[in-house]
């Protein structure tokens, strides 16, 4: 197979840098624009190590908002498809600042679309959120369900999925599909890229890590009274190199037939509780956790686990890997790299 370029935003973060090793090891070349905010080059570097294929790896420190340097990428390289990462993603800061997260990810993305469609690049693939299904009630939760957020950075990726529908309906060569991430977690087998949040972290996972590492003294679990096994809140995880290989398999079916636009979830169909992922960790780093309950989160649901066949049937992609090789890579990664990337 010959490389296809392939346009990468946000492909120096946590999902990004795994789906650039994915795409690299299949014979893609990926063309990474990524302005830093919540990422570092550094996980370019070591996917290149790790692929041995540096070659197929670009990077250009790029903000999706400032439109002259964006095109000025478009213009040195010609894409056969995009796969649109970029964009702010912390929940509580949405809700103290929604009007910088409704700039960025609005504002970005439409710049980006507008030059795709330019520069006649019209296969794209979205990275949605299980957020985007609100307080829906009934699991497993299937792609028709009703949409709708509960939050402003929720309602950024709701509202760009309203994007690519409208826009599919008005241009047909559009070949678009919206994947629905669940819960990303774990790190690549070899322990050299992770996930590595600025500043406290917004997901379980990481700050499990960085209490397993000594950075934080204790994990919260917000609410204890949950109608679950044992009152936490039950999500669906999913190893973030199974959600690498996803988009894989998302960029290959658009390039083999005419999709239009469809929505894909991309999860285990499995529901692990806080307190499953907290005894996950226990065992992989050899010692109990410390932890304190603490009240719910307002907008937090009991119980969130997708139904993955659609992704099986449409993609041929399904989850292979388990709560274990989550626990185990997380951990591999973190105590590898206590301070993440930096290395102060």
């Amino acid at each position: 197979m010959t490389a296809k370029t392939v346009l990468v935003t946000g492909g120096a973060g946590y999902i990004g840098s795994h789906t650039v090793l994915e795409l690299v090891n299949e014979g893609f070349t990926a063309v990474v624009v990524d302005n830093l905010d919540n990422s570092s080059e550094e996980s370019l570097k070591r996917v290149s190590e790790l692929t041995g294929k540096s070659d197929q790896i670009v990077f250009r420190h790029v903000d999706l908002l400032n439109e002259e340097a964006l095109e000025a990428v478009f213009k040195e390289f010609t894409f056969s498809a995009c796969i649109h990462f970029a964009g702010l993603k912390a929940v509580g800061e949405s809700v103290k600042l929604p009007l910088k997260y409704y700039h960025n990810n609005l504002t970005g993305t439409l710049i980006l679309l507008n030059l795709l469609d330019k520069y006649g690049c019209k296969n794209f693939v979205f990275s949605s959120s299980a957020t985007v299904y609100g307080l829906v009630k009934e699991m497993p939760v299937l792609e028709d369900a009703e949409i709708g957020a509960t939050n402003p950075y929720g309602r950024t990726k709701l509202f760009i999925e309203e994007f690519l529908r409208d826009l599919s309906r008005a241009q047909e060569e559009w070949n678009i599909l919206i994947l629905r991430y669940f819960n990303p977690v774990g790190a690549h087998e070899s322990g050299r890229i992770g996930e590595d949040p600025s500043g406290i972290p917004n997901n379980l996972m990481p700050y499990i890590a960085q209490v397993a590492v000594g950075r934080r003294e204790h994990l919260s679990i917000f609410g204890d009274d949950y109608p679950t096994k044992d009152g936490t809140g039950v999500r669906d995880y999913i190893h973030v190199v199974d959600l690498a290989k996803g988009h894989v398999a998302a960029l290959e079916k658009l390039t083999d037939e005419k999709v239009g636009c469809k929505s894909v979830n991309l999860g285990t169909g499995k529901g692990y509780s806080v307190l499953d992922m907290l005894n996950g960790m226990s065992k992989a780093c050899g010692r109990e956790l410390p932890y304190k309950m603490a009240p719910r989160r307002e907008g937090d649901v009991s119980v969130l686990y997708a139904d993955p066949a659609f992704a099986k049937s449409f993609l041929g992609w399904e989850a292979k890997l388990g709560v274990e090789e989550m626990c185990e890579s997380t951990w591999k990664w973190q105590s590898n790299n206590p301070n993440g990337y930096k290395t102060a």
